[in-house]
């Protein structure tokens, strides 16, 4: 069984230089959140929240579930978001910001993985965990960005969290990205497959996209 890792945030760069893909990790410090309109805006507008992106370091691409209390905001679920969504702009926010970690769930193309080799960052993708679990392990609600612009889901949330996770380093800081690695074995086992199922070498697969429609 793996080791996990605790984190302490803000992550510096040789301590994300150091952690390896494949390793599990948790996070405890301070995190913010964002979506598909944090990442438009940052690039596109300029407009981001007056945050210290040195600081806080840690993004993650999560839209929480909140429900207003008495005396604030009281945290629902936290299920992460695919961050593959992010991909057009992933890379120019990770370059901006600096950012040392990204949490999400699926993976993030080639663009964000050079990105994260280049500033020393890492890609933390949620396995076998609940956003009700996860939310358990937020401690503090400590702000909101843009609320009454983007709404609960779109808008930026700081959060104090402990030992979040855990979660599994799908992208490190050296060029690593696991999924990517997972399909070209898939890819290269192929033939073999094929082979052992009696599939011929010239058989061609539907291609489902391109009937969509007709």
């Amino acid at each position: 069984m793996n080791t996990i890792k605790h984190l302490q945030l803000p992550l510096s760069e040789a301590e994300a230089r150091s952690l390896k893909m494949g390793e599990m990790v948790t996070v405890s410090g301070k995190v913010f959140t964002g979506r598909s309109r944090f990442h438009i805006r940052a690039i596109e507008d300029d407009i981001l929240p007056p945050i210290d992106f040195s600081k806080i370091n840690t993004f993650f691409h999560v839209g929480p579930v909140m429900r207003k209390v008495d005396d604030g905001w009281e945290l629902v679920s936290i299920e992460p978001t695919s961050s593959i969504r992010f991909e057009r702009y992933g890379a120019d926010v990770v370059r901006k910001l600096k950012l040392r970690v990204l949490i999400g769930k699926t993976t993030m193309g080639p663009a964000t993985t050079e990105a994260l080799r280049e500033v020393g960052g890492v890609y933390l993708t949620k396995i076998g965990i609940c956003g009700n679990q996860l939310g358990e392990q937020v401690k503090n609600i400590e702000t909101v960005y843009f609320l009454d612009e983007l709404g609960k889901t779109e808008a930026t949330w700081v959060f104090e969290v402990e030992k979040l996770g855990p979660f599994f380093v799908g992208i490190d800081s050296h060029g690593n990205n696991y999924f990517e690695g997972l399909s070209q074995d898939v890819e290269g086992n192929m033939p073999k497959i094929n082979a052992e199922l009696g599939v011929p070498e010239d058989y061609d697969y539907t291609d489902v996209n391109s009937s969509v429609g007709k």
